[in-house]
């Protein structure tokens, strides 16, 4: 693993306080009776980005301790999670679709081809170790959306709009961070340029859907 991400995984750990302060009240406060307190989509979708972000804490870590034959069965793993992820993620844009405000699909959706575009590159590039490990830094980056999603009005009592533009805040100086740390260190820095990229067109979107909003 290269010198610069030998803690990534460790790195990553800060997912779980950042899911836990995202589902707080959907999840854990509830946990084991939920009651009313939430449906089974919610449930589902919930232990699966709870899967996902162990996956994505896990795999760095067991190439930093060499045991890259568990990191191959682990990565063959996410295979079978990721379509998964996506189909929970589906079951939001079924219940979104018959709500009042139909423009919120864009959320979701954008998400999915965000997750499906870095995910693909990822594999494609699966045996490209520093590609591949950027491209799934991008499925984590893709994360923070629904989780300041929450974080923002709930937690900050921000509106919903400071609160998305917030996240492409944060995007771009972890983006932009990253970026420099490849360059200083003559690495490949292409595939946050892509990462970037995508994440521009996701903001023109939203800029266009919701600005009279």
């Amino acid at each position: 693993m290269e010198k610069g991400y030998r803690n990534l995984g460790y790195a990553l750990l800060l997912l779980i306080p950042l899911a836990y302060f995202g589902m707080d009240k959907s999840w854990f406060i509830h946990f084991p009776q939920f009651g009313d307190q939430m449906n089974g989509y919610l449930r589902f979708h919930t232990v699966v980005v709870l899967a996902w972000i162990g996956l994505l804490i896990v795999q760095p870590m067991l190439i930093r301790y060499h045991q890259v034959e568990w990191h191959r069965r682990v990565g063959k793993g996410s295979y079978f999670l990721f379509p998964i992820l996506l189909l929970s993620t589906w079951f939001q844009v079924i219940r979104i679709s018959g709500s009042d405000e139909p423009i919120n699909l864009f959320f979701p959706l954008a998400d999915s081809v965000l997750l499906i575009l870095f995910y693909g590159l990822a594999i494609y590039y699966r045996r490209q170790q520093p590609l591949h490990m950027r491209y799934m830094i991008g499925t984590a980056i893709v994360l923070l959306g629904p989780t300041m999603a929450y974080i923002g009005p709930h937690r900050l009592g921000w509106s919903a709009n400071f609160t998305q533009y917030a996240q492409y805040a944060i995007t771009i100086f972890l983006l932009t961070g990253l970026l420099r740390l490849d360059q200083m260190h003559g690495k490949k820095y292409k595939p946050y340029l892509i990462i970037g990229l995508s994440y521009a067109v996701h903001l023109l979107v939203y800029s266009l859907l919701f600005m009279w909003t």
